[in-house]
């Protein structure tokens, strides 16, 4: 044999050698490599314009850049996030299908409220991280007299039963912040619960319903409308772009309240890809122009945070609301 020709067959010999690792790696294996190789879907709890909504396309677009494919939003409205969280437990695990996790699906607070849900919060799902938290704040029509919430409180108390006030549905943390506000001052309020908060908008605009408790995402969207105002916000302390709306701290000392977002993915889906979509979102967080996205529609971003991390936030939130919605005896129709 010529040495040109052993030439070539040590060559080929070792490029054999160098395959026979790849080619015995399982086939997941070898996927999870390279993961992700498509455009992966983000399962958005709630319809179009709520903070759901704005916060998580905000999420989709700086995940999307950090993973080098696109993060595609699909709202999947219903049931108070049932619908989606179904969708997203069913789905094949392989990191392609995210969940948009909040206190009702991921933190078990449904379960509590709905009979039959069909999925587990706990058992179906992996905690992948918090992207962001959003402070609610409390808008009032203009036929409701009072200055500031000290004021509406008092015309509450002396108006038993005639207050009104509408949230995203029953169990909804907009609902809940009501229902605790409410206990701890001993207001007589009516609910009245919205499947679409497109439609709670406009019967409080059109003063058909007296009040909402909303995200400041979409607080912001309506800052200077007619007709409705601003009294209370849900953060210790006044925020520094509401600087004239008060805390609700000023008038229940210590009280504060938020709504998390994050990721979760379906139970057995390849630590790989868990890892790999956290560490692209802390990623984002850490990314200044992500950050002033987030503050520019009234959401604080999160600290870069392990699924651990995240997983102990979700416990947290879980016993304070499933705690209320206990002692309230509250259930959704």
């Amino acid at each position: 044999m010529t040495e040109e020709a052993n030439a070539g067959r040590r060559a080929l010999l070792l490029g054999a050698a160098a395959a026979a690792p790849l080619l015995a790696m399982p086939r997941g294996a070898c996927a999870q490599a390279a993961w992700p190789e498509r455009p992966l879907r983000l399962i958005i709890t709630f319809g179009g314009g709520g903070q759901t909504d704005i916060v998580s396309r905000v999420a989709a677009e700086a995940l999307g850049a950090k993973l080098g494919q696109a993060m595609i939003p699909d709202n999947r409205p219903g049931g108070n996030g049932n619908l989606a969280a179904e969708t997203v437990a069913r789905a094949t695990p392989d990191g392609y299908t995210v969940l948009v996790a909040g206190s009702g699906t991921i933190g078990g607070l449904n379960a509590l409220l709905y009979r039959g849900v069909g999925y587990d919060g706990q058992r179906d799902f992996i905690p992948v991280g918090m992207f962001c938290t959003t402070a609610n704040m409390l808008i009032v029509h203009n036929s409701i007299p009072g200055a500031g919430f000290p004021e509406i409180v008092a015309w509450i108390r002396a108006n038993p039963g005639r207050f009104n006030y509408a949230s995203a549905g029953v169990g909804a943390i907009t609902h809940l912040i009501m229902e605790d506000v409410g206990a701890r001052l001993g207001l007589d309020m009516v609910h009245v619960a919205y499947r679409q908060t497109t439609q709670a908008m406009a019967d409080l605009l059109a003063g058909r319903v007296h009040a909402r408790a909303m995200g400041i995402p979409e607080a912001e969207a309506i800052r200077g409308t007619a007709g409705v105002r601003p009294v209370a916000v849900t953060t210790p302390r006044r925020r520094p772009n509401w600087p004239d709306v008060p805390a609700v701290a000023e008038t229940i000392p210590g009280f504060e309240a938020d709504a998390y977002f994050g990721l979760a993915v379906p139970r057995g889906t390849p630590e790989a890809a868990v890892r790999r979509l956290n560490a692209a979102m802390n990623e984002a967080l850490r990314d200044e122009a992500v950050r002033a996205a987030f503050a520019r529609v009234g959401a604080d971003p999160a600290e870069p945070n392990t699924p651990e991390e995240f997983a102990g936030r979700i416990r947290t939130d879980s016993a304070r609301w499933g705690g209320l919605i206990r002692r309230l005896n509250l259930v959704a129709e």
